[in-house]
């Protein structure tokens, strides 16, 4: 990543917008878009929630990427401003990372966080 997030948006890397797709074709599924929340739990307090869903409830904020919808509860928005979700599939690990600005600690496998 090589730009400064915005502190009020969250980023989707096309990289894991493609996997998020490919996940969807797997699953035969023509109309989705990426649930991304946190909930209480995890080892530092708060853990990632990814999900394909059908489309956004309510209260989501929509983002729009690399043509894959983006659906965020506003009350997990505050966690996730400014944060970039990607994806690896490298030796070290695979799956999606989360790079968030917010997280004053993590765990060691970055799946849960505090603030």
């Amino acid at each position: 990543m090589t730009s400064k997030i915005p502190l009020n948006t969250i980023k989707i890397s096309e990289k894991a917008c493609e996997k998020v797709k490919e996940f969807a074709a797997n699953e035969s599924r023509d109309k989705y878009g990426l649930k991304v929340a946190v909930r209480a739990g995890g080892c530092s307090g708060l853990e990632y929630i990814l999900e394909i869903v059908d489309g956004p409830d309510e209260n989501d904020k929509i983002i729009s990427q690399n043509g894959l919808e983006v659906y965020i509860p506003k009350k997990a928005y505050i966690f996730l401003a400014g944060t970039f979700l990607d994806y690896s599939d490298g030796l070290n690990g695979k799956g999606f990372e989360f790079i968030n600005p917010n997280a004053k600690s993590s765990c060691g496998c970055g799946d849960s966080f505090s603030v």
